[in-house]
């Protein structure tokens, strides 16, 4: 399965970020590419553990069932999948190019990733592998929401 903590593929996510700009157009949903790679920093933070955010109650009953699902195999995320309010992002016009340079500058910061106490907002406890794993699918999704 793909991994973010794989450079290979961290450098390929870094190619498919870098060819999105001002002109990308969302395939589905409601956000902008602004409000998208917003979003996409946003969650990179919590990941690499520059900030936390508390675990929902829906989340401990069925956290770690979903992940699970989820990690299971190559399928990639469905489209219009659910995200915290903390991730989503009202302002509709921003800096694009400083978002990007932001998002790709924390996609390398994988390369030596430690945060091994990360509990996620829904999924709870993640192991290395798990991040690794659910932050490529979680990137993959919003890359081909943009068709990049």
């Amino acid at each position: 399965m793909k991994t973010v903590l794989d450079k290979q593929t961290r450098d390929d996510l870094i190619r498919r970020i870098d060819s999105l700009n001002e002109n990308s157009t969302a395939q589905w949903g409601k956000m902008n590419v602004y409000q998208m790679l917003k979003h996409c920093t946003i969650a990179e933070e919590m990941y690499l553990g520059k900030k936390k955010y508390d675990r929902v109650f829906l989340g401990r009953l069925f956290g770690k069932i979903a992940l699970k699902n989820l990690l299971k195999d190559e399928k990639p995320m469905g489209k219009n999948a659910p995200t915290s309010p903390h991730f989503i992002v009202s302002e509709t016009t921003g800096d694009v190019a400083a978002e990007k340079k932001k998002w790709i500058a924390l996609i390398g910061e994988y390369a030596d990733f430690s945060n091994n106490d990360l509990e996620h907002w829904f999924f709870g406890k993640m192991t290395k592998e798990q991040v690794g794993q659910f932050v490529y699918k979680h990137t993959d999704h919003h890359l081909r929401q943009f068709n990049s």
